[in-house]
This record gives C-alpha cells, structure tokens and sequence, in this order.
C-alpha cells in the first residue's frame, strides 16, 4: 500500500471510529459538519487545535466530497504542517489532481519550516520534473532551506536559478539570500547582494547587522547602524538584538550604554532588556547586568536563563547556583541556558552534591534527555571526578553526537583523566563517528599530558588524512602537543608550514617554551611575534611573563608589566595572576599583595592560589595558611590546587591541627582520590611529627606513583627509622615502581641518619650498577654524611677524591658535620677552607668550627673565628623555636626575655632543673662559644630557644599531651639531653623537628638514639 492510500485508511478510520464530542469544537457543532458549508469547513480546519480532530474533520471532509476543493486542500496542508505532520500533508497534496504552484509552495514551505531541508530540494525537483515553473515563493522558501541547511553549494545553485529568472533585486528574495550568505561567513557576496537591492528597508538591514555582528570584526556592525540611520531607517527591535552579539564580541562597554539609552528613549520597554543584560554581561559589567535584571517586570524563564549565562560568563559561579536556588524557592519554570549555566557553575566549582540536584531538576522539567542539556551533565560529573558515572550517562544519551564526544573528552582532559580521554576517542571512532577539530585539538591535549607523542602522532596522521591538518585550530594544537612533549623541530616545522598563523598559534610555542623551562627561546619567539605584525594578546603575555620568573630577572618582568598596562591586558585575571606569581617568585611580594590587594574585578580561586602559592615559595607559612580561611569568608572554595599549595605550608610551621583541618575538607570535597593531594599529605604529616598518619594515608592510597614512595622514604629519613627506609625501598622495586634519582636519596639520608653504613653502601652502588642511574653531588653528600658520622674519616676522603664531579657545599659541609660529631679539628678546618671558598658568606660553617674547637677546649681558636665572622660582617642565624599552643603558632628566640609569662617559665625552669640536677644532669658547657665564667655560660644554656618554648608550653598545656616543637637550627648537644629529662620528669611526648631531623623524647630517650 502507497503512503497516500495508507494516509487516507488513516484518516477514514478516524472519521468512522470516533465519537463527535473527541472533537475541540463542540458535540453540535460536529454533528452539523456533514451538512455544513466549505466557508464552516475553513473556519474549522484553521481553528483546529487538536490532531486527533484534525484526523476527524479530515475524515468528514472525504464523506462529504470537498477533499477536491483547492481551498480545502490548501487549508489541510496547511494544517498537516503546523502539527510538524509533514507526511500527511504531502498525501494530501498527492491525492489532489493537477496541484498548481501555489500547493506546491505550501508544501515547500511546511518542509522548510521543519527543518526537513532535504525533502524540501527534493519537493522543488519533483515540482520542475512536473513541469511546473517556479516563482518567487518558491525561490524564497528553498533559499531559506538552505539557510537553515548551511548547504552553501546548494544555496549557490538555487541562487543561479534565481538570477537567471532576473528574481535577485526582488526585496523578499534578495534579503533572504542576503541573509544566506551571512549566515553561512560568505560577508563579501551578501554585501553585494545588499548593494543591489532595488530599496532598502529596515529587515534587509537587520540582515546585515546579524551577519557582521557575527562576523571576523564586528566593528562593521556597528558602523552599519550608524549608516543605516543615514538612510534614513530608523532600528527597531530586531535591529538591537541582531547588534548584541557585536557589542558582546567586543566588550564595548560604552556601545552598551549608548544601546541602552537608545533603548529607554525609544521606550521600547523590557522586550529587549535580555539582550541588554546579555550584552552587560559579556562586556564585564556583570552588576550593570543584575541592575537591568532587578527592574524588568514580568522575568521569564528567558530573563532568569540569561542573568544565569551573564555570572556564568564572569565566572561568578556563587551566583548562579544562588539564582537557581531562588528559582527552585519560588517554583519558577527553568529552561535549557538555566540548568546549563547551572550545571556549568557546579562543575568550575567541582560542587557534586549541588550537581547532583540540578541534575535532578533537569529530570523534573524533562529536559535531561535533551542533548544540549545532557552534554554539560555528563561534563559536570567528569569535572567533579565521577568518571565512571559520566561514562554511564554517556553511553545511555540517545541521539549523542560529535558535541557530546567531543565536550566529555575535553571534560576528562581538564580533570586530570587523560588516560580515560583517550580511550573515548577509540570508543568515538569505532562507533564511526568522525571527530572533528574540536575533538582533536581536546585529544591532543591529552597527548600533551600524558607526553605520548606516539599517539599524538597517529592523531597527526588521521588529521592529515581527514584533510583538517590544515585547519589553523587543528595545526595550533598539533604545533601545542610537539612542542609541550618537548620535540620543538617538528612543532617548528608545522608552525612554519602553516599556511595562517594567528596569536594563538604563537602562543603555543611560547608557552610551550616557558613550559619547559626555555625562557631565552620564549623571548625570541615574543620578538619575531611583533616583526610578524600580528598584535600579541592576554594569552601571549601568560606565557611570557612566566618566562621573566624562569630568567630571574625583574627588570625585564617590570618591562613586560609596562606593555601589558600600555596594551590594556592588566584586567585580564589570568595576565594578572601570571603578574603575581612573578612577583611573590622574584621576593617581591609587596608588589604581589599590591597587586592582588588592587584587583578590581573579583578575584577568582586561580588569584587565592598564586598568592597563596607566592607566600608558601617566599617562606610566609603563616600568611598562606591566613589568606586560606580568609578565601573561604569571601565564599571562595579552596580547589585541588589549593591544597596542594598550603599542605606544605602546615607541614613547614608543622601546624598539626591546621593540615587535619586541611585533611578533613579533602575528604568532604571529594579530593582524596587526587594522587598529588595524597603526596602532600604523606609528606605534611611526616614534617608534623605523625609519621604514623603519613603510613596511613600511604597504604590507603590507590594510585601510587614514585613521588609517593619517596615522600614515604623522606618521612622515615627525617626520623630515623632507616631500617623502615630500607625496607619500603626493597617493597617499591619489588612492585615494579620506577625509581629514580630522589629515591635514592631519600633513602642514602635514612641510611645517614639510621647509621646503617653497610646498607648505604650497597644501596650507593647499586644505583649505577642495577638502576643506571648516575649519582649526582647530593647522593655523594648523603655517603660522604653516612661515612663521616660512623667516624670512617679516611674512606671519606677517598670517596671524595674519586667524586667524577667537583665537590660543593653540600659535600663539604657533610664532612664538617661528621667533624663535629668527633671533634676531628684537624679535618674540619680542611672542610672549612673550602667552604669559605665555595659560600663565604655562610656564617654556619665558621660557627660549626668554633664549636669544634670549643669541645677541644681551644678557646683561643674560638676567639680568632668569632672575630673573622665580625671581621667579615657576617651574622649568626639566630636560634628560634615555634610551638602551637590552643590553636596559635607562638615563637621564641634565644635569650629572649620579653614574654608576659617569662617569670612564671623561669620558675618552672629552676623547678625543672633542680629534678634534673638530682637525676644526674651535668651541663655540657662546649655547647657555648664564648669564653666566659661557667656560672654566664650555664645562663646561656638555660635561655636556649627550645628550652624556653618547652617551657611554655609546659605551662599552658594539659598534663599528658604531646608538645611539638620546631626549631630553624640543629637542637645542640645540650639541649638533646635536657629535653630527654624534662621528657622523663614531666611524664611527656616532646617532638622536636630541626633543621636536620626529628627528634621524639619519650621516657628520658629520644628516637635519634643520640645519633644525629
């Protein structure tokens, strides 16, 4: 059976089957239609609202011999088509004798206004094979099908055929190929077009603004407008809309205001003022926007979507999921750009719980099956790291295209899942969807982060092949990935055989350079940049900026801040970011806070990170760990980065209470999983004291990489559990982890501490021998520590003459510490000659000394090196220790005698020593340097840093619990066997983290074994 026979059972079965009262029109109305009129008949058809009514009065229309009338007929079709039932209304038109061009314009029409393009050019061929002449109707009808096909070969020839019939000046047809044109970037011929219109009026004009507005340079829209005027248009309505677009691209704040004022003068009230918050809002005037939202009347889903998509656009993402809250109080109807713009906003925020509900709300409103709204739920569950539940989404979406793809792919590249982006680019190729540049250059990205440029390659070769190698997206991406995995030649080759570079191709080898730590090649690239006459942009200055840093070199940094305020990029918060870092990296850190304080636009968590990352890199623990919270009052939620950036920072002042706080706000915003985050954590508890919750958080972990294993290794190494070193090292090569050059010295410096001379030995040697690696000056500055602490004087010095490399500092200042353990002057004052020549402005090697010749009883030699050290204008580092005492970081000095509780802290002491006497304590005098009385140089043991904070905390903590303390220089030999008795008396756990290691006392022992 033929689809018009079938149509036709269709509708008969419907007349005969239903009752009358089915109908929208009433019981007596219908019972009237077989005795009524074809004018009834008419009035019926276009009051219709109903299909199933529609079937109905169809039905009747058979029954009673009016289906041949041309008017009915026309009047069917064009009720078929409102109810988008295309089908039906062509059987209509195929059962009708001898259609004339008018019913075959309908049929166009209905096949165009559903978006079925295809059928309408097969609608117009059928229609000439008929021998029927086309008129300006159907030109205007198939000319809009190919606009809305983006079928621009199609379009060229339905435009031949109109210029051969001589229709092109007619106004209707001209302005709807003008408008094809436009729409399909073709610019040149729609002003062409545009110039041969027999008259201009108002809507061929807003052609023309809607296609520069979305053009290369949108100026030309505004300077459409003005000659518009001219003419002696007037815009209207539409006329402003189309501009919106222009004024957004170029965030022209005062096109806005001017727009806006046109707006109120013309009192075309608040049916434009969507495009007036949109157009605010791109230009960066976020609150201007908000302004225009609170005084329209009547907000729509329209008005609450577009406010959403403005903060979205600001990146004020607190703000949009605030405004989806309000919609959700007041049971408001929410449409696709509200639920995007919020889906977007839970995502930057990595909010999951939020996420969740709008995903939710989207169920409610029916909207999650929508592609455009399923998308960006399933890129916020892959942002917020539920991979597994965004694949799932994925693979039930129905419909999913190349976009959805392409956007989770990207999704999984920016949150760190390279590995799962590029197994959803072999499941998108063999479900023979074709990616296209936006899925590539997402891709190749993944490549770049994973430095596979053997599949970066493959993806090169399937570029090439496809043909879209050539596209200037594609080869910037492909120009990125060579060159960010470090193989510039190829990266260079692209680059130079690109037949069209724009900045953004130049800023990949720029930042790419600076990436891998080349600034000399980032300059020279920025130069031939400006020979290129290209303008540089904001993201030109991100990359060389950075390269200011890697150069050391502020006046070049103050230079380049000079251009970026000349160019007008200072507002840029990424540019302004690169700006901080610079600074807080360059010790310039009022600077930083100047300009991170003078942030007009609102700061961003990128801006809370370099600063905070500035203070942690300048030694400004406690401020890091301030502007933190403070980040948080201003509703700003710490990110991934964050933490990685402010753990050490806790780890540094070993503030306990402060990185458990940190720990406990990583498990609540889901970032545990992160194997960054977990390093820091094993290495933040470790520097507080609590080795045991470093192994904790180690054996939880479930993707370990090497860092891992070393920040284990460090934890045991500063203290002193070699044995556990040794035996974690065993563990990692046995598990077939890589290890490399700081491993090995992680666990030389266990050895060294530990004294397990042999075990270090092997270990030492095994480096070349099994692992090919080749020990730097580090790892002979651990062995040389090793052997000089076990008193092996003479196979150090052999060690050190067969060193393939130079000696430094490090290696020499190793064997002055061995020197001090065992009072070997003769050696020592070797090591110091040269060190004075290697760092002679280190005043801690002459003190070394002096304390060597101190336990020798030379205090004449003492005298001689404390008078080169003033001679020299050098200056001791003065001794401090820190304690935390009821959740605040409390610092003392050596003989410092300015606390309020300094008398109550020297009767403890006297109480203290007096018990400490009894028990057999005897002060170790050498301790101090200068040649006075016993009585004065026990007053300068007593005021000891350590000794004064041990005190305090003493007195300001409940019995029984663990004092921890920090101190900037190694705890003297004094000092060790005083804590280990006041340990004893007090009944406490005393952790003391030096410059060198950990020392826990427990029961009048400490953990170091007196070997340290």
């Amino acid at each position: 059976m033929n689809p018009t026979n079938m149509a036709k059972t269709m509708v008969l079965k419907h007349a005969l089957r239903r009752p009358y009262h089915a109908l929208t029109t009433t019981a007596s109305e219908i019972h009237s239609l077989l005795y009524t009129s074809p004018k009834t008949f008419h009035q019926y058809l276009t009051s219709c609202r109903d299909f199933k009514s529609l079937l109905q009065i169809h039905g009747h229309l058979v029954v009673s011999g009016l289906k041949e009338d041309r008017s009915m007929v026309t009047h069917l079709i064009n009720a078929y088509s409102f109810f988008g039932k295309c089908d039906l209304a062509r059987s209509v038109l195929d059962s009708t004798s001898n259609p004339g061009v008018i019913l075959w314009n309908i049929m166009i029409r209905a096949y165009t206004r559903s978006r079925r393009y295809k059928d309408t050019m097969r609608m117009y061929r059928c229609m000439l094979e008929g021998g029927l002449e086309p008129d300006k109707y159907t030109f205007n009808f198939l000319v809009k099908a190919c606009t809305g096909a983006l079928d621009l070969q199609e379009g060229i020839l339905v435009h031949r055929e109109i210029a051969s019939r001589q229709l092109e000046c007619d106004l209707f047809i001209g302005t709807s190929l003008v408008d094809m044109y436009c729409k399909m970037g073709q610019l040149r011929y729609a002003s062409e077009l545009f110039d041969r219109l027999p008259s201009r009026d108002v809507v061929a004009c807003n052609t023309m603004i809607a296609g520069l507005s979305q053009s290369s340079d949108p100026h030309k829209a505004l300077e459409f407008l003005c000659s518009m005027q001219l003419w002696g248009l007037e815009p209207n309505l539409v006329s402003l809309l189309n501009l919106v677009p222009a004024v957004s691209r170029l965030a022209d704040f005062d096109s806005c205001r001017s727009i806006h004022g046109y707006v109120v003068r013309r009192n075309f009230g608040s049916a434009v003022s969507n495009g007036l918050i949109d157009m605010y809002s791109k230009c960066g005037d976020v609150n201007a926007a908000c302004r225009v939202f609170g005084m329209m009347q009547g907000r729509d889903d329209v008005s609450w979507g577009t406010v959403m998509a403005g903060y979205a656009f600001n990146r004020c993402f607190l703000e949009v999921l605030e405004l989806f809250d309000c919609m959700k109080r007041e049971n408001l109807k929410m449409n696709q750009v509200s639920v995007v713009s919020a889906l977007l906003a839970a995502a930057e925020l990595r909010d999951l719980v939020k996420g969740k509900e709008i995903h939710d709300c989207a169920i409610q409103e029916e909207l999650h099956s929508d592609v455009l709204v399923a998308t960006p739920i399933i890129t916020m569950y892959a942002r917020c790291g539920e991979i597994e539940k965004a694949k799932m989404l994925f693979e039930e979406l129905q419909g999913r295209d190349l976009i959805a793809c392409s956007a989770l792919v990207s999704a999984c590249v920016q949150s760190g899942y390279p590995e799962v982006a590029l197994s959803l680019f072999r499941d998108m190729q063999n479900e023979n969807l074709k990616p296209d540049w936006v899925a590539l250059t997402s891709i190749l990205s993944a490549c770049a982060e994973l430095s596979s440029v053997k599949l970066g390659k493959s993806i090169h070769c399937y570029a090439i092949k496809t043909s879209i190698d050539c596209d200037t997206p594609t080869g910037t991406a492909l120009v990125s990935m060579y060159a960010k995995c470090g193989y510039f030649t190829p990266a260079l080759t692209l680059f130079n055989r690109m037949p069209y570079k724009d900045v953004v191709t130049w800023n990949a080898l720029i930042n790419a350079y600076t990436q891998n730590g080349d600034p000399y090649h980032t300059m020279e690239m920025f130069q031939k940049l400006q020979l290129s006459g290209i303008h540089p942009d904001a993201g030109t200055m991100v990359g060389l900026v950075p390269a200011c840093t890697l150069l050391n070199d502020l006046d070049q940094g103050a230079c380049i801040h000079g251009q970026i305020i000349k160019n007008g990029f200072e507002s840029d918060t990424h540019v302004k970011n690169a700006l901080i870092s610079m600074y807080a990296k360059c010790e310039t850190l009022s600077s930083a806070e100047f300009l991170f304080n003078g942030t007009q636009l609102m700061k961003d968590e990128v801006s809370w990170n370099v600063m905070i990352a500035g203070y942690v890199q300048s030694g400004h623990a406690k401020e890091a760990i301030s502007a933190v919270h403070q980040m948080k009052l201003e509703n700003l939620r710490p990110s991934l980065v964050t933490f990685v950036s402010i753990l050490p920072a806790a780890a540094y002042l070993s503030a306990l209470r402060e990185g458990m706080g940190f720990h406990a706000s990583i498990i609540k915003m889901g970032f545990l999983s992160n194997t960054l985050v977990s390093n820091s954590l094993i290495d933040m508890y470790a520097k507080c004291g609590r080795l045991d919750l470093s192994e904790k958080c180690f054996n939880e972990m479930k993707n370990k990489d090497t860092v891992s294993w070393n920040a284990m290794l460090t934890g045991y190494a500063v203290h002193g559990k070699g044995d556990c070193a040794v035996s974690l090292f065993s563990l990692m090569q046995n598990s077939h982890v890589r290890v490399d050059s700081l491993s090995f010295i992680s666990v030389l410096s266990a050895c060294r501490h530990a004294g397990l001379v042999e075990k270090g030995r092997k270990i030492f040697q095994s480096m070349h021998e099994e692992h090919h690696l080749e020990p730097n000056l580090e790892h002979y500055a651990c062995l040389v520590d090793l052997l000089g602490r076990a008193g092996l004087f003479d196979e150090t010095l052999s060690l050190i003459k067969k060193m393939p490399m130079k000696p430094d500092a490090a290696v020499w200042g190793a064997l002055l510490g061995a020197c001090r353990m065992h009072s070997n002057v003769k050696l020592a004052e070797v090591a110091l000659d040269h060190l004075v020549e290697l760092e002679p402005e280190n005043s801690t090697n002459y003190i070394v000394l002096s304390n060597i010749y101190a336990r020798s009883g030379r205090w004449g030699d003492v005298d001689k090196t404390r008078s080169k050290i003033n001679d020299s204008g050098l200056k001791k580092t003065p001794g401090c220790t820190w304690v935390e005492v009821k959740n605040r970081v409390h610092a003392f000095q050596v003989g410092d005698q300015s606390h309020p509780q300094l008398e109550s802290m020297h009767l403890l002491w006297n109480n203290l020593l007096e018990k400490m006497e009894k028990m057999g304590y005897i002060p170790d005098r050498s301790c101090v340097l200068q040649n006075v009385e016993e009585e004065d140089k026990d007053l300068f043991l007593h005021n000891h840093s350590e000794r004064l904070a041990i005190t305090f905390a003493l007195l300001n903590t409940e019995p029984g619990s663990t004092i921890h303390l920090v101190k900037n220089l190694r705890v003297c030999v004094d000092c060790h066997t005083a804590t280990k008795y006041i340990a004893k008396i007090t009944n406490r756990s005393i952790i003391v983290r030096d410059a060198i290691r950990f020392h826990n006392f427990e029961d009048g022992t400490c953990s170091c074994k007196d070997y340290w």
